[in-house]
Order: structure tokens, then sequence, then C-alpha cells
């Protein structure tokens, strides 16, 4: 019985905890569209590292909500995306970026100006050149 009551006090000291604590906070950076087919910018923050992710609802499917999100693993990262960005704005009608885990596409819409498809993970969304604009801006800023 003394045995069993020393275990019983000190095996919560010898046990390590089945889990641990993580500090992590997420920042919306810019909410580049709104609506039924939103588009954000966000850093996710850890005591570790910092990442940054695009978040958008795919225009794959009408009748579903799918929300998709495009990882970069660093800032360095996200400014390959905006360089990407840059490039295609003086580019021509049909240029594509191409990147390991997604794709952009400039398209020429008559009447409505430059748009952009972005591709990746199985998600695909569009957005026009004011929200590609928005985007370049808020990762300067970073």
């Amino acid at each position: 019985m003394k045995n069993f009551l020393l275990f019983i006090l000190f095996s919560p000291l010898a046990m390590k905890a089945q889990f641990k604590i993580v500090n992590s906070a997420t920042i919306n950076i810019a909410d580049v569209r709104q609506g039924t087919w939103p588009i954000s910018l966000q850093r996710i923050t850890k005591p570790s590292d910092t990442c940054y992710v695009l978040q958008f609802r795919t225009q794959e499917y009408n009748n579903s909500v799918i929300i998709k999100t495009l990882k970069f693993r660093d800032l360095g990262q996200l400014r390959y995306f905006q360089q990407g960005l840059a490039a295609l704005k003086t580019g021509n009608n049909g240029d594509v970026a191409e990147f390991k885990d997604y794709t952009i596409k400039r398209v020429d819409v008559y009447k409505e100006g430059i748009s952009y498809i972005l591709t990746c993970d199985g998600g695909l969304t569009n957005f026009q050149q004011p929200e590609a604009d928005r985007m370049i801006a808020a990762i300067n800023k970073q």
C-alpha cells in the first residue's frame, strides 16, 4: 500500500506531457477578394518559423464550398509568387508562370482586362489585375 501511494505521488513528475502547447498567430495580410469567391493572404507565425498562405475557394465546383490553401514556406517563396505576378503583368495573353506547386496563367479578356488563373493541388481560382496588384502591394510590405 505504501509503495502504491508513492507511485501515485511521483508518477506525474516522472512522465512527460503528451502534448505541447504551441503559440502561433495567424495574421491577415490582405483580403484580396471577399464574397462568394474569397481570396486572402495570411501570415502564420510560430516560435520556430513563419510561413505564408494564400487561401481561396476553388472555382472548379459551383455547387460546393471547397477552400484550398497554397502554402509558402517562407518570405522568399512568397516573393517568387510576387515576381511571377509582376512578370505576367508586363507579359502577353497566354503567358504562364510555372512553379513547383502551382501555376499562374495570364488571360486577357475583352472588356474585362487582364485576368489570372491560379491552379494548385486540385484547386483553381481566377482573379483580376486589381486583385493581383493588391497581393503585390501586400507582399511588398512584408
